[in-house]
């Protein structure tokens, strides 16, 4: 059976520390046995293999004890084909619980919050006004007037319902998942840098229309850098409890694929797809995954 290592309540912990515990090369199983107290409940075992990992086991466990809601233990679940999860409390969606939650992610919650309400305006007959202030300009221009926040700008604009649900579901789950690993600052920069670079590769491969602006937008370019960065940091540095399911990735890629076919996006879905900012973005945030992995230790 193996060596006893840690025993739970719940099945739930249970399995998420065993299947974190696999994935670190470390096997691992769950058994149920009956509560050494006197009660008619049962206890969830966690099982280890080889006890040359003991060490290696019980530090494992412990980190987890004391923060087992980290996303590594989720992912390793994930990546195992299972979906388990701690047993919610009852007010898991309470109105509470989304504060936490966006408490510990609030750079990931502020960019939520200014694309929903920049579109929110845009519904209200304020989107003339907004493109004025935000949308992208020729390099020229914007060396003479210097209005360099637009670089940033697009990133907030979107054009349909679909176009924002898409974006802010990937950047809500991903984004919030780098604040969480490596802290706000991390996600800053991965932000402005892979917003800028899109945004720039973007008006190199699309023409100005009236007012000399760039008639596009949206959080598509900075969502496939967060990806990106997702993604290689996953094969990099797996250890860090950062990576996605090769079923995400792929799905992601072949949507990046397909955004060069512009007459189905644009007559099916009624949105031209920025390429270049896609494809630029995705490059950004794998480079910034690539030099964070070169020499950087493992975050606390």
């Amino acid at each position: 059976m193996g060596q006893p290592l840690i025993a739970f309540n719940q099945q739930s912990a249970a399995h998420l520390l065993a299947n974190y515990l696999n994935s670190q090369g470390v096997t691992a199983s769950v058994k149920q046995q009956a509560s050494s107290q006197q009660s008619a409940s049962s206890e969830f075992v966690v099982f280890i293999d080889d006890a040359e990992h003991t060490a290696q086991a019980e530090l494992i466990a412990k980190d987890f004890i004391a923060n087992p809601g980290h996303p590594k233990y989720q992912q390793a679940a994930w990546d195992n084909g299972q979906n388990v999860q701690l047993a919610a409390s009852p007010s898991g969606f309470s109105v509470k619980h989304i504060a936490a939650n966006a408490i510990s992610a609030p750079f990931t919650s502020l960019v939520f919050i200014l694309c929903l309400l920049v579109y929110g305006l845009s519904l209200l007959g304020l989107f003339a006004p907004i493109a004025q202030h935000l949308l992208m300009q020729p390099f020229g221009l914007l060396a003479e007037n210097h209005q360099w926040w637009r670089l940033l700008g697009p990133a907030f604009i979107h054009f349909s319902v679909l176009h924002i649900v898409f974006n802010l579901l990937w950047w809500s789950m991903l984004g919030a998942k780098i604040e969480r690993t490596f802290g706000i600052t991390m996600l800053i920069i991965v932000f402005i840098v892979s917003a800028v670079v899109s945004n720039a590769a973007q008006a190199l491969f699309s023409e100005p229309v009236q007012a000399n602006l760039f008639l596009f937008g949206g959080l598509s370019g900075v969502v496939y850098a967060v990806m990106g960065f997702v993604w290689w940091l996953g094969w990099l540095r797996p250890s860090w409890g950062l990576s996605l399911p090769n079923s995400i990735v792929g799905f992601m890629l072949v949507w990046l694929v397909l955004g060069f076919a512009d007459t189905l996006f644009a007559n099916v879905l009624g949105v031209n797809m920025a390429n270049a900012a896609h494809t630029a973005g995705l490059i950004t945030g794998c480079l910034l995954a690539a030099m964070l992995s070169l020499g950087a230790k493992k975050p606390g």
